[in-house]
């Protein structure tokens, strides 16, 4: 949508946004803290008058939080803001204790804790964060929205984005008859995203098998359905307290497309028929329907115009791997575009965005189609999830699961020499009682040297504030001598002898641009 001369004017003299962000959600507001804590003015423009909604809070808002989420949490010191994981069970528990605990589920096969060994996980060590854990979406928000405001950036919500208007120098977008200039936009504005049809992204991927219902209803007869997650031969059903139920029905997504909304009759007659029982609804307080469709953006950036979280992809909420993708999206584009802003990149690096998230992205849509594809009733697939069960049951299995659905092995390609290249860095402790995350609450790179040497501290002088230099002795640095750490957590070259100088120097200038000493 191109705006008019009208628009023009009234932009003429208005102050310029570094970056314009659509979506106030936990991407979009994860993004303005990366980049307003880099000094970057951010607006973020929100369509809903505000961030509160029964379907963000428990049950409905249940979210549970994996292993590179809460790394990023702790690094930018907001772990500790989150409270309810210490009140919350895990919805999928079911009343065993000790090691059959379930701990999460693939494709509702559920995880027995005392089969993962997690030990076997080389780099993790014991003052590693939580692999995963479990809160509400409402609270998440509510933690960053006020981070973000603390941090300067301006929130505007019942501000729906309509359209907008791209240069080489800038990007106007347009909103309930105003017009916001900012030199960039990102569109995190949802499966529907109004960034991603207005900059013209092709959004390619597979239609759905089901339509899903979650629902808080009052039942006459509640003593017909059982407890937790129950796979029957028409489908799933869900009831984690009573009267709070979500439903699979596997009609192709065909009453999800049709774009009505469900009535007590017909939550009724999905569920009696899924799981065949005669129950009978008294009362629907709140019903909404989902798929498992799955798409993605064949490219995530188009100009001074990026996409991430789930207006970059979508799939199934199985498993709650979308949340935690699309913050994933937000840690890794904040300081690339902050960089980028304060003419701090080199060359190419806002290009690594989308070579190292859309990888991420598509592993993750093809492990939420798999799940659909052994949930599916069919003989087939229950052929299928038999096997898988067996799978699961056995510690190698269950070690493999945990570690894909918690994202223990998240990595980028960064060509490397060390193993450990393309990694999240692990939370090393130091001698004092300090760990590494403890040093990236401000968003800037890291070189650790566990050795002590002088020329490493000369290497990364040039960068200034862009790369902090720190020589400390860790109470187990496993067999390292030195580490690289992006700003984002991610090791971008390590060694275990000597130091390699030259190696160093140009992983250094791959991620970092030099200003000669001169504090930044």
């Amino acid at each position: 949508m191109k705006t008019t001369r009208q628009d023009h004017k009234s932009i003429k003299n208005q102050a310029i946004y570094d970056v314009i962000i659509a979506g106030a959600g936990p991407v979009g507001l994860f993004l303005a803290c990366e980049l307003a804590l880099a000094k970057c003015s951010v607006l973020i423009l929100e369509k809903t008058a505000n961030n509160q909604s029964p379907l963000k809070q428990l049950p409905f808002g249940i979210r549970g939080l994996s292993a590179p989420t809460i790394e990023a949490f702790y690094r930018r010191g907001l772990f500790n803001a989150l409270e309810l994981h210490k009140q919350l069970k895990n919805p999928h528990q079911n009343a065993k204790g000790g090691k059959h605990r379930q701990v999460g589920h693939f494709a509702g096969i559920p995880l027995a804790e005392g089969n993962i060994h997690s030990s076997s996980w080389k780099y993790r060590l014991p003052s590693a964060t939580p692999t995963s854990l479990i809160t509400e979406m409402q609270e998440i928000e509510t933690v960053l929205a006020k981070r973000a405001t603390t941090l300067g950036v301006t929130i505007k919500h019942g501000q729906a984005i309509t359209g907008f208007e791209q240069t080489d120098n800038a990007v106007t977008v347009c909103s309930n008859q105003r017009s916001f200039k900012g030199k960039w936009l990102v569109g995190c504005d949802g499966s529907r995203s109004v960034v991603r049809k207005a900059g013209g992204f092709e959004f390619e991927g597979t239609e759905p098998e089901f339509t899903g219902y979650s629902t808080k209803i009052d039942l006459v007869d509640p003593e017909k359905l059982q407890t937790g997650r129950i796979m029957t031969a028409r489908g799933m059903y869900m009831q984690s307290q009573p009267g709070y139920l979500l439903l699979q029905d596997f009609d192709g997504g065909a009453f999800h497309n049709s774009g009505q909304a469900p009535t007590l009759a017909h939550i009724q007659t999905a569920l009696r028929r899924i799981s065949d029982t005669d129950v009978t609804i008294s009362a629907l307080h709140t019903a909404t329907t989902w798929t498992d469709r799955a798409r993605q953006a064949t490219t995530y950036r188009n100009g001074r115009v990026f996409l991430a979280g789930d207006a970059a992809h979508i799939h199934s909420p199985l498993g709650g791997q979308g949340l935690n993708l699309g913050l994933g999206d937000a840690m890794n584009l904040g300081w690339k575009l902050a960089a980028t802003l304060h003419n701090r990149a080199p060359e190419d690096l806002l290009d690594t965005y989308e070579a190292e998230r859309h990888p991420i992205g598509a592993q993750v849509l093809d492990w939420s189609r798999a799940q659909v594809a052994i949930m599916n009733p069919n003989p087939a697939s229950r052929a299928l999830h038999a096997i898988m069960r067996d799978l699961i049951a056995t510690p190698d299995g269950a070690t493999y699961f945990a570690s894909r659905i918690w994202g223990i092995f998240t990595h980028y390609e960064l060509n490397g020499n060390h193993p450990l290249t393309g990694y999240s860095v692990p939370n090393f402790e130091f001698e004092d009682g300090t760990t590494i995350g403890d040093f990236m609450h401000d968003g800037q790179g890291i070189l650790l040297d566990f050795a002590d040497n002088t020329s490493l501290k000369a290497l990364a002088l040039p960068y200034g504030k862009q790369l902090k230099y720190i020589s400390h002795q860790a109470k187990n640095r496993l067999g390292l001598n030195a580490v690289l750490v992006r700003p984002d957590g991610f090791i971008a070259w390590a060694c275990e002898g000597e130091p390699d100088g030259n190696e160093l120097k140009k992983a250094i200038a791959k991620w970092f641009m030099s200003h000669s000493g001169t504090e930044q």
